[in-house]
C-alpha cells in the first residue's frame, strides 16, 4: 500500500503495521538527511515528507535555552596619571594679537581673505640688534602657549624646554611662538568671524598649507624689527614649517632645527589622518563645518583624537605601560576591559573640545598636502633643499610611526647631497613615538641646547673655506 494514500492520522498506525504491528516509528528515522519520499521501505513504502513536521510532538522538539549579555555600556572615562603626557591647554588669553589689515592670498584654490590675526607669545628679549630671535613653530595640536609667562602662568606644552638655562635659553634668546593659520587659538581660522558676513568662516575658510603658515608667520617677525632669526626650530607640523622657511626665505635663518619631521608627508600618515577626518566628516553633528551654533560635533572629534593617540606613541611603550592588564572587577564585556582601551577613550574625551574639529580638518590636510618640492615647481632648480645652507639639526625617533626614522635619515642626507657642510643628525631609541619631542627633555633638550649655543658648526664651516683659500 502506497502510503501518499493513506490519511494523515493513520499514517504511523499503517506503517507500524508494515514493520510487525508493535513497531514504534521514531522520528528520526524521518528527519534523516538520508530519508527522501522518493526512497522505498523495506516492504516497499514511501513517505512524503510534508508530514514529517507534523508527525513531531512537543515532547520530540529539543528545548532551547538563551543566555546573552545585558551590558550597561558604562565605558567610564578615567584619567591615568601614570607615564608622561603632553601639556596642552585650551587657551582663551594670555598672549599678543596681531593684526593684519592687508588682504592675504593662500596658495592653494586662489583662497582670499580680507584680513587675518595671528595669536602669538613671546619670552626672554630681544637684543639691540635684533639678532637673538628664535622662531618655534608649533606642531597640530597646540597653541602659541609653549610655556608659562607673565600674562599666562599655565604650564605651557614645552614648559620645560623654554626659559633662562633651559634648551631654548631666555637669558641668551628671545623665543616667539605663534598659533597656526587656521588654528582655533587666537589665530584666523574656521572658528573665526568672517568680517564680511559676521559668521564663522567654518568650512568656507580658505585650504591651508604649510606654505600659507610660514609665510604670515614671517610678516609678523618683520613687524617685530626682526630682518634675520638666529634660528627656526619646529617639530613635527612645526618641523615642516621650520624647514619650508629655510627654504624660502635662505637669508632670514641662520639655524634650522627639524624634529621628527619630513620634507613631504609619508603616505602611512596620510592615511592615518584621513580616516580622522572621516571619524569627524561622519559625524551628522558635524553639519559639513557649519556647527557652530548648534551641538558639537563630539563623538566623530573624540575617535579621531583617539586614533591621533595610537600615532603618537609607541607599543613598546604600552608593552610597558599596560601590558595586558585588566580593569578591576570588568566582567568580559563590549566597554573596556584592558587599562589600554581606557586610555585611549580618556586621551579622545580630554581632547576633543580641546582643538576645533574643523582646525583639526584643516592643519591635517595641510600636512597631507606637504611636499617642499612643490613650492619650487615654477622654478629651474626644483629641489627645495638645495636652497637651505644654514647649520641645520635633524633629530629622527625610531619608534615613530608618523614621521618614520627613515624619512629623517633620507632629509639629513637630502641636505647633504644639496651641498650643506653643516648637517648634525641624532637618533633617538625612545620608547615615546612621536611625542618624544615633548616628553624627552634630557635628550632633545640637551641635543637642541648644544647645536643653538655652539659655535663649532659656523666656525668650522667658515675655517675650512678660509684655509681652501
Amino acid at each position: 500500500m502506497n502510503a501518499r494514500n493513506l490519511t494523515r492520522p493513520n499514517l504511523v498506525r499503517t506503517l507500524s503495521s508494515v514493520f510487525g504491528g508493535s513497531l514504534k516509528i521514531p522520528v528520526q528515522l524521518f528527519a534523516s538527511k538520508n530519508f527522501h519520499h522518493s526512497e522505498s521501505c523495506e516492504h516497499g513504502s514511501q513517505v512524503d515528507e510534508k508530514f514529517i513536521e507534523e508527525l513531531k510532538t512537543p515532547e520530540d522538539k529539543p528545548k532551547l535555552e538563551f543566555r546573552g549579555s545585558n551590558f550597561d555600556f558604562p565605558c567610564l572615562n578615567k584619567r591615568f596619571i601614570d607615564g608622561p603626557e603632553p601639556n596642552y591647554q585650551k587657551i582663551k588669553g594670555g598672549y599678543r594679537l596681531f593684526i593684519c589689515k592687508e588682504p592675504y592670498k593662500f596658495y592653494y584654490n586662489g583662497g582670499l581673505l580680507p584680513e587675518f590675526e595671528l595669536a602669538y607669545e613671546t619670552w626672554g628679549t630681544l637684543n639691540k640688534d635684533r639678532s637673538n630671535a628664535i622662531l618655534l613653530f608649533t606642531g597640530l595640536s597646540a597653541s602659541s602657549h609653549a610655556a608659562s609667562q607673565e600674562d599666562n602662568k599655565l604650564p605651557g606644552w614645552w614648559e620645560k624646554f623654554i626659559g633662562p638655562g633651559c634648551a631654548l635659553d631666555t637669558n641668551k634668546f628671545f623665543v616667539i611662538c605663534v598659533n597656526q593659520l587656521g588654528g582655533c587659538y587666537g589665530t584666523t581660522g574656521p572658528s573665526s568671524i568672517n568680517p564680511l558676513t559676521e559668521k564663522q568662516y567654518a568650512t568656507n575658510f580658505p585650504m591651508v598649507s604649510v606654505k600659507d603658515m610660514v609665510t604670515v608667520q614671517k610678516i609678523l617677525v618683520e613687524s617685530l624689527g626682526i630682518k634675520k632669526l638666529y634660528a627656526a626650530v619646529g617639530a613635527s607640523l612645526g618641523g615642516m614649517c621650520s624647514v619650508t622657511m629655510a627654504a624660502l626665505y635662505p637669508e632670514m635663518v641662520s639655524r634650522l632645527v627639524s624634529l621628527s619631521s619630513s620634507s613631504k608627508a609619508h603616505p602611512t600618515a596620510i592615511a592615518f589622518r584621513y580616516l580622522q577626518r572621516r571619524c569627524i566628516m561622519e559625524d551628522p553633528i558635524w553639519n559639513r563645518g557649519h556647527y557652530y551654533d548648534g551641538e558639537y560635533p563630539l563623538r566623530g572629534t573624540k575617535l579621531a583624537r583617539e586614533i591621533a593617540t595610537m600615532t603618537y606613541r609607541s607599543g613598546i611603550e604600552w608593552e610597558k605601560r599596560f601590558g595586558r592588564v585588566r580593569i578591576p572587577g570588568e566582567p568580559p564585556s563590549l566597554c573596556h576591559n584592558f587599562e589600554i582601551e581606557q586610555y585611549i577613550e580618556y586621551q579622545g574625551v580630554q581632547y576633543a573640545t580641546k582643538l576645533d574639529a574643523n582646525t583639526l580638518l584643516y592643519l591635517s590636510k595641510a600636512m597631507d598636502l606637504f611636499d617642499l618640492n612643490e613650492y619650487f615647481d615654477d622654478c629651474e632648480d626644483k629641489n627645495g633643499l638645495n636652497r637651505v645652507k644654514c647649520p641645520t639639526l635633524v633629530m629622527g625617533i625610531t619608534t615613530d610611526m608618523l614621521f618614520p626614522v627613515q624619512q629623517q635619515r633620507d632629509l639629513a642626507e637630502g641636505l647633504r647631497r644639496a651641498g650643506n657642510e653643516s648637517v648634525t643628525y641624532y637618533e633617538l631609541n625612545s620608547i615615546y613615538g612621536h611625542d618624544t619631542f615633548l616628553l624627552d627633555l634630557s635628550n632633545i633638550g640637551t641635543a637642541l641646547k648644544g647645536f643653538l649655543e655652539t659655535q663649532m658648526a659656523v666656525n668650522g664651516h667658515l675655517s675650512k673655506h678660509r684655509i681652501a683659500e
